[in-house]
């Protein structure tokens, strides 16, 4: 079993990274482009993702799938957010249907 922290872990260094040398550090380089070149990106990476699904190699869709969620943390981070924040909202819904938590929302 894959520890289920390493999203915090990380989380965390891209964090540390935030400050870091855009020249050494791939994250500080996003950071430093800023927001618009971040969601790129994220769009960029789940376009690939949805691609290596539909081509059906699941080593590529695994690792498409690990770049989209590695940018999903530098996207959360710049919004001053955590993983956690998202395993809250996935706990909040857990037992819900879809259908019920959609109707929920459109509510709000």
């Amino acid at each position: 079993m894959i520890d289920a922290d390493i999203l915090e872990r990380l989380a965390d260094t891209v964090e540390s990274r935030k400050g870091a040398d855009p020249a050494s550090s791939y994250v500080a380089g996003l950071f430093k482009k800023g927001t618009d070149a971040i969601l790129k990106k994220v769009g960029e990476e789940a376009t690939e993702t949805v691609l290596a699904a539909k081509g059906g190699d699941k080593l590529a869709l695994v690792r498409e799938t690990a770049d989209l969620w590695f940018h999903t943390l530098v996207m959360l981070a710049h919004a001053g957010l955590r993983p956690s924040d998202v395993l809250a909202e996935l706990a909040r819904r857990e037992g819900i249907s879809g259908v019920a938590e959609k109707a929920a929302r459109a509510k709000e």
